[in-house]
């Protein structure tokens, strides 16, 4: 009997496209926390058991956000059930990504330091 060998870059193709069918379903939602969503990454377990997605809010309180789209996780995984070709489709973890959060500050603390600098070397 022959093994059936290891599609290599399987779990980031599944991932992908965990992703972007995710982003689909979850503009049918209908719940009123769930504001305009983006999934950001969707991390996948090696047994295909969990997945981790990352998402980022632009309109709506993300604390909200993310516990409507973990009670929607069971509805959202059935719509997945539907369109993946896969036989084990991932429980899914929502999680806010801060990510871009983290970059705005970064980027204003780099505009005051940038400003600070101007500012004494106008002085000197």
């Amino acid at each position: 009997m022959k093994h059936k060998r290891a599609i290599p870059n399987r779990s980031f193709r599944v991932a992908d496209q965990i992703q972007r069918d995710l982003a689909m379903l979850i503009r049918e939602l209908k719940d009123p926390r769930i504001g305009m969503v983006t999934i950001s990454a969707v991390e996948v377990t090696p047994d295909y058991a969990h997945a981790k997605v990352f998402f980022s809010v632009l309109v709506g309180d993300a604390a909200e956000c993310e516990e409507g789209l973990n009670e929607a996780a069971g509805f959202l995984r059935n719509g997945l059930f539907k369109r993946l070709q896969i036989h084990t489709v991932p429980t899914l973890h929502f999680q806010f990504d801060r990510t871009t959060e983290r970059a705005a500050d970064m980027n204003a603390l780099i505009q005051r330091a940038n400003a600070t600098r101007a500012k004494d070397e106008g002085e000197a």
